[in-house]
This record gives C-alpha cells, sequence and structure tokens, in this order.
C-alpha cells in the first residue's frame, strides 16, 4: 500500500465512518470493520494489503505508549494479581489451546506451526472494549483490568510466536530455550523502558522548553521498541514501560507540556485506531484470495477456533481467577468476571503477526499452511470483534455493571480542593504580609480559588432538577457567552484590519484556555 491517493483516501474515509459512528452512538471500531469488509468487496478499489512492519513499528508502538501514559500506574499496581494472570497465563493457555484445535482439524498442520497460529490468536486487543466500557460507564477496576492486560498481553504472544516460529523454521527452540528467550524479553524489555522513562524525564528537566518536550515525547515511543527490539527484548513491554513512568511523572513537567502532549495523543489514538480496524475489514479480499484449498474445512476450522478462544477466556476467567478468590472467603462480583470474560476481541496486532510469518524454512521448504493460519487468523479476528462487540453492551446492560465511582471521586476531589483552596490562601496571605499587593488582586484570586472549592462540593449536592442551577453552573454559562462576545470583537478588528493575525492568535490563545478550563469535566 505505497499509493498515496488510496492512503488519503484510507485516512480520510476511517475518520469519517468514524465520526457517523460516534454521531448515532454506534460501536467506532464495529463501524469500521464492517464498512470495510463492504469496500474490500467493491471492484476497483485499492489493495491495503496489510504491512506487518508499518503496523508493528508506526502503529503499535504509539498506541501502546499513549495508552500507557493515561493508565494509572498506581491501579496497575493494586490489580497486579489479575493482569498478570490474563495478560500472561490466559495468553498462554490460549496459544495451546488455540493451537491443539488447529493442529486435530487442519491437516498436516505440524504442530509447530499449529502453536505458531495459536500465539497468533492468543493476545485480545481491549481497544474496542475499553471503548464499550467508557461509553456505558464500567467500574473503574475492570477498566484498569482490561487496560492493564491489553499493554502487556502483546509482548507475551509475541514472545511465544517467536519461539514458535523459530521451530516452525527449523532454527530450533526447546522447552528451557523458549522459558530463556521469554525471560530475556520480558525483564529486558521491563529495564530498557524503565531507563528510556528515566533518561527522557531528566533530559525534559534539563530542556525547560514546552515545544522540546512536548516533541521530545513523540519520539519515545519509536526509540524504545526499536532499542529493545534490536537487543532481543521486548519492544511492546519497553514502550510500555516508558510509557507508564513518564506519565506517571507527568506532574512534574510544565501545565503546556501536559496540554499539548493530552491534545496530540488524544489526536493520534483516534486516528490510529480508526485506521487498524478499518484495516482489518479490508483484508477480506487480499487473505480470501490467498487460499487455494476448499474453503468448507477452514471454515469449520476458524468456527472451532473462535469458540475455542472464547470459551479459553470464559474458563480461565472463572476456573483460574474466580474460583480461588471465592474458596479464600471472598465475595467476588460474577456480574464483573463475565464482562471480563467476554472481553475478548482480537484486534490488527493478530493480523501483523500472522501476514509477517516467513514465507520458508531454513531448507528453503515453503512455510506450511502459511496461506490458512492467514485465513484462519483473519476469521477468528473477525469473529471475534462481531461478535463481542455486537453483544458486550447489551450484556453490560443486561447485568447492571456500572461504576459507583462518581460520588466517592467528587467527594474526594471536593476534600483536596478544599485543602489545596486553603493553601493557596495562606500563601496569598503570606505574599501580601510581605510586600503591598494591589488589594482588588488580592480578593480576586480569594474569590476564584473559593470558587474553585465551592464547585467541587456542589458537585455531591441534589442535581441542577432538583435546585436549579448553581452558582458555579451559571458563572460559567455568562462567561461563556462572555468569550463569544469578546472572540467576536477580535475577529472584527482583525477582519477590519485593525489588529495583525498575530494578535489575534496570541488573544484567541488566552481565550481558550479559559474556556477549556470552564469546560472542563
Amino acid at each position: 500500500m505505497h499509493d498515496l491517493p488510496a492512503l488519503m483516501a484510507l485516512l480520510a474515509g476511517s475518520l469519517a465512518v468514524t465520526a457517523v459512528a460516534r454521531r448515532i452512538g454506534l460501536s467506532a471500531p464495529l463501524a469500521l470493520v464492517v464498512v470495510g469488509l463492504a469496500v474490500s468487496s467493491i471492484p476497483g478499489v485499492p489493495d491495503y494489503a496489510l504491512d506487518p512492519d508499518v503496523v508493528l513499528l508506526l502503529i503499535l508502538p504509539p498506541l501502546l505508549y499513549s495508552a500507557a501514559l493515561n493508565s494509572s500506574t498506581i491501579g496497575i499496581r493494586a490489580n497486579l494479581r489479575p493482569i498478570g494472570l490474563l495478560a500472561f497465563g490466559l495468553v498462554l493457555f490460549t496459544t495451546a489451546v488455540a493451537g491443539a484445535i488447529a493442529w486435530w482439524l487442519v491437516p498436516d498442520l505440524p504442530v509447530s506451526a499449529a502453536l505458531v497460529l495459536g500465539a497468533v490468536l492468543a493476545p485480545p486487543d481491549a481497544v474496542a472494549a475499553i471503548s464499550i466500557g467508557r461509553r456505558l460507564g464500567l467500574p473503574r477496576k475492570i477498566m484498569t483490568v482490561l487496560s492493564g492486560e491489553s499493554l502487556v498481553n502483546d509482548a507475551t504472544a509475541l514472545t511465544a510466536y517467536r519461539v514458535a516460529v523459530a521451530a516452525a523454521v527449523g532454527v530450533g527452540s526447546s522447552l528451557l530455550g523458549g522459558v530463556g528467550m521469554f525471560l530475556i524479553a520480558t525483564v529486558g524489555g521491563v529495564v530498557i523502558g524503565y531507563a528510556i522513562g528515566w533518561l527522557v524525564q531528566r533530559i525534559r528537566r534539563l530542556l525547560r522548553d514546552d515545544l522540546l518536550e512536548s516533541a521530545t515525547g513523540l519520539i519515545v515511543p519509536f526509540f524504545a521498541y526499536l532499542l529493545a527490539e534490536e537487543v532481543g527484548a521486548s519492544g511492546v513491554l519497553a514502550v510500555v514501560v516508558a510509557g507508564l513512568y513518564l506519565g506517571h511523572h507527568a506532574t512534574s513537567g510544565s501545565a503546556a507540556t501536559r496540554l499539548q502532549g493530552r491534545a496530540v495523543w488524544n489526536a493520534a489514538d483516534t486516528l490510529l485506531e480508526a485506521v487498524v480496524f478499518a484495516l482489518i475489514g479490508l483484508q477480506l479480499r487480499n487473505v480470501a484470495e490467498s487460499v487455494s484449498l476448499d474453503l468448507g474445512p477452514l471454515l469449520v476450522a476458524g468456527l472451532a477456533l473462535t469458540a475455542g478462544v472464547v470459551l479459553a477466556r470464559v474458563v480461565w476467567v472463572f476456573l483460574v481467577m474466580y474460583l480461588p478468590e471465592l474458596l479464600r472467603g471472598h465475595r467476588p462480583s460474577w456480574r464483573d468476571k463475565v464482562v471480563v470474560s467476554w472481553a475478548g476481541m482480537r484486534g490488527v496486532v493478530s493480523l501483523a503477526a500472522a501476514s509477517a510469518i516467513p514465507t520458508a524454512t531454513l531448507s528453503g521448504e515453503p512455510f506450511p499452511h502459511r496461506a490458512e493460519v492467514l485465513f484462519l487468523t483473519f476469521f477468528v479476528t473477525l469473529a471475534t470483534l462481531l461478535l463481542h462487540g455486537s453483544t458486550l453492551p447489551w450484556l453490560i446492560n443486561k447485568l447492571g455493571v456500572r461504576g459507583t465511582e462518581d460520588y466517592t471521586d467528587a467527594l474526594a476531589e471536593a476534600e483536596a480542593q478544599h485543602n489545596a483552596a486553603r493553601a493557596a490562601r495562606e500563601r496569598l496571605d503570606e505574599l501580601a504580609a510581605e510586600s503591598a499587593l494591589p488589594e482588588e488582586a488580592v480578593e480576586q484570586l480569594r474569590s476564584a480559588a473559593q470558587q474553585r472549592s465551592n464547585q467541587a462540593w456542589e458537585r455531591l449536592g441534589r442535581s441542577s432538577d432538583e435546585v436549579g442551577e448553581s452558582p458555579t453552573a451559571a458563572y460559567r454559562r455568562l462567561r461563556g457567552e462572555m468569550l463569544a462576545a469578546e472572540r467576536a470583537v477580535f475577529v472584527q478588528f482583525r477582519d477590519n484590519r485593525r489588529i495583525d493575525d498575530e494578535v489575534l492568535r496570541r488573544v484567541m490563545h488566552q481565550l481558550d484556555l479559559e474556556e477549556l478550563w470552564l469546560s472542563r469535566d
């Protein structure tokens, strides 16, 4: 896919479908896959064959890095057990289950090639599940577990994939050698990611330049991934650990760096996720043309593999995660476990890994059933996306799984805001006592500090439907109208050539920052 018009069409079309899906309340990933399938069958549509290097080098690292930046290191630590069981244990279990099913149903498929397919199908892509969960208000613990799993499971699966491919092409890899490769990849990825995160944090402190700090952040995921892969470590883990470290220490940076970074990565996520799910649907024609065997047995194998990976997750969640907690006397929510067990959609990493399978072994023989492995990967990826993507919202609503953190979050924020406002007023009083300050400015600052404190407490009260518009809400609404009037005057002055565009951009930036503050959640 090197045709520039085709690339532009992919980018624009993906964003257009995403916009329509969001506007009408549909799952954007699911809509993109379905539209991609439909478009791939239209004659004359360009060839959008998936390039594994593009996915693994240019798409996966920034997506993982952005997710890590926005993840809670404290939350992940508090949920290490369920995240580890899903990201490591379940991936290896699914690899074995899927490999066994493929070896049994695909004629003449060697065990090593079957395990390659198992490793390819093992890691779920939680992007679609997380977007659904966020929209429907899933509990924070479930969101943390799913996010943590998605950050790490690719590293487990890709390492198992390396071991299986090495065995399949004849490089040779014993069980002990495979375990050693896994440990080296894991430990090396963590160490490299931590070192890069620590180094970048120190460099940013030395730069003291908002634009350079933001620009440095843009190269971190690619640098971490390539460096780790170059030395045989896990590039995925290196990116994730670097992102977690920098996200946790973001509070030590400047406000401008945080605002710029959040805006850039949110926009990048939207574009990359749209392209990824569109590409999944667009693979239909390429995958179908690559298979020379009868599709009947392959469809049966695809259905069996889909059922296998879906049931493997359900069995693992309830037998390995839920049952031990129950036996220890805990009372975990079975409804939460049902939601977690039904969030096993496969994604573009599986397709990229399948596309990267070598075409020949060391002896020069073709890789056994490579086209069939690619077809089955596409089938299971598509089937799980459609199955889980279309039923997960219904399941969440049916079980009534909802987060209850809104009130506790508001209470904690109100307490913090109260103490922060008190500290701010005390500091203001100290400064006023040290030197003569304009009384009008001091009173305005005291009023602003009190308003922020009051706003947090107001969120704990009754709704506006019961008591009417709160003072803070009225302030936001009225100030918003005032900002609009101010903008109109500045634009009119620019249009009449009474001020330059540079002046307009400067004052608009100030007004925009205030509006963002007013409209924040």
